[in-house]
């Protein structure tokens, strides 16, 4: 099977810049699924090409139902009808081999690189934004609405252009066959469409606002739970299990008073398509009735009627739960859209260039700023600050918790734009370079020395990726970590430097946390 020549028709991780998704569901979606466009085309030109076919099936059938009433086995044997029996097969050859193609192109090409492209741009993107964007938002949401919504932006645009166009394209097909066989044939079939529109015109945008709320509700009890687990250590230190099942619960509540509406509105639904459903078979099986009573359809049309009426009763419940998805996952892109169309506060210039270190004077000059963003908006931090620090100076800045000690270093560091002012180094102001060239530049050791979940040697060589085994070991004798780090051992049995270190370092002690950091 070509396997390997569908999956590889995408790149799921694309080189192109991530940039501010828009605040529109179909702009939205349209803006992820760049590069696409080819295979989703060619994914609804096969749902058309599948929905005429297996309609087709029935005319055909009816004729044949026909043929084999006009002819004796002799007659038909001996050639009458034979075009009309080649066409079925070739019917039957063509159906299969568009469901397998259309198969490759969704599952092999679509479904995984799909989603991944969402996940890998979104990424990247949320990677830019401000340190302040992360200190209002639960690490496990945002990391749960990116999740989320790869696969909601997926199965939007994939339901439209597939499940929908199927559908659409289906029942034009069936209303056209009915015409042709008699229009007022066609009469019951237009009126349990009109009646089938209507239940979902009704329902469905109801249970979209209840899904969206759905989504919001379970990215929060996620947050809370991630938030008790990462946590693990004060819960326990404190003793606060009952607190934290408290504090879980709240959010597991909320999330549980959306899914009750939801699914009361489920059960209006489907009740209201099973009666649908009954009322057109009785219609159209009376009507075939009528009118093959009174000579204006053959047999072989009752039978293409009939089964076509069981046919379209039968995918009509799985419509009308393909498009509930559809609006619930509608409904988690929008709640997604709150996080990943966020504008980035902080960002580098048009003409940013990368920062040149010569000596390392920094200098605040007349610095404003305040943690309401805007000047006037928050308690004011620093109001025209000016602080000179010559190349080479040690400097030792004392002061009340509060006072702003980090913010200075936040600021110089461009985590935050000043209000007001500018802070140079070596005459550049730092608004004007990159923010990874100036952090780059500038070595940071902080109170937190919280590690990454990952092995003792990625964490040492975070700060700088290129060092050498020798300069590696070098920094490790340095800092007198040598000896314990060779005793160390995972759950997988790694050791030493490829022994992982827990979530924010959990399972090092806080000495050998600030050594390794």
């Amino acid at each position: 099977m070509p396997f390997r020549f569908f999956e590889q028709l995408v790149d799921p991780f694309p080189p192109v810049a991530p940039g501010r998704s828009p605040r529109s569901i179909y702009r939205f979606c349209r803006h992820y699924s760049r590069g696409l466009e080819p295979w989703l085309l060619l994914l609804a030109l096969f749902s058309t090409a599948i929905a005429i076919v297996e309609v087709a099936l029935f005319d055909v059938l009816a004729d044949v139902i026909d043929l084999l009433g006009d002819f004796s086995p002799a007659e038909v044997r001996a050639g009458e009808g034979r075009e009309l029996l080649w066409l079925a097969l070739g019917i039957l050859a063509a159906y299969p081999t568009l469901i397998g193609l259309q198969s490759l192109l969704l599952h092999q090409t679509l479904m995984g690189n799909f989603p991944m492209i969402v996940r890998w741009l979104a990424h990247r993107y949320l990677l830019r934004q401000s340190v302040s964007f992360f200190h209002d938002e639960f690490a496990g949401r945002i990391a749960t609405r990116v999740m989320q919504t790869a696969l909601a932006v997926r199965q939007t645009v994939i339901k439209l252009l597939d499940i929908m166009v199927y559908v659409v394209v289906y029942f034009v097909s069936v209303l056209v066959l009915f015409a042709g066989i008699d229009l007022r044939l066609a009469m019951p079939m237009a009126a349990w469409l009109v009646l089938y529109v209507a239940i979902l015109w009704t329902v469905l945008p109801r249970l979209q606002r209840v899904s969206e709320r759905q989504a919001d509700a379970r990215a929060l009890m996620t947050g809370r739970v991630a938030d008790s687990y990462t946590n693990i250590a004060t819960v326990k230190l404190f003793s606060h299990a009952r607190r934290e099942s408290a504090y879980a619960r709240e959010g597991m509540e909320e999330f549980l008073g959306t899914v009750h509406p939801q699914m009361r509105l489920v059960t209006i639904m489907d009740t209201a398509v099973i009666l649908n459903n009954a009322l057109m078979v009785l219609a159209v099986g009376a009507m075939s009735l009528y009118l093959w009573l009174n000579g204006a359809i053959t047999p072989g049309a009752i039978a293409a009627a009939i089964g076509l009426c069981l046919r379209v009763t039968g995918i009509s419940e799985w419509i009308m739960w393909e498009v509930s998805d559809l609006f619930e996952n509608i409904g988690t892109v929008q709640d997604g859209m709150s996080t990943l169309s966020r504008p980035i506060a902080v960002q580098d210039a048009p003409e940013a260039k990368p920062l040149e270190v010569p000596a390392g004077h920094i200098a605040f000059r007349a610095v404003d700023f305040s943690y309401g963003g805007v000047r006037g908006e928050g308690k004011p931090v620093f109001e025209t600050l000016d602080l000179d620090i010559p190349a080479g100076t040690k400097l030792g800045l004392i002061g009340r918790s509060g006072a702003g000690k980090s913010t200075l270093v936040n600021l110089l560091l461009r985590f935050y734009d000043v209000d007001g002012g500018r802070i140079e180094i070596d005459g550049q102001d730092v608004r004007t370079v990159t923010q990874e060239s100036l952090r780059a530049s500038i070595g940071m050791v902080t109170q937190d020395t919280s590690l990454l979940h990952r092995t003792v040697r990625e964490n040492i060589l975070y700060g700088r990726e290129d060092a050498s085994e020798e300069e590696l070991m070098s920094a490790i004798q340095r800092a007198k970590a040598w000896d314990f780090i060779q005793s160390l051992e995972d759950a997988k049995g790694n050791r030493g430097l490829d022994a992982m270190v827990g979530e924010r370092g959990v399972k090092l002690s806080g000495g050998q946390r600030q050594r390794i950091a």
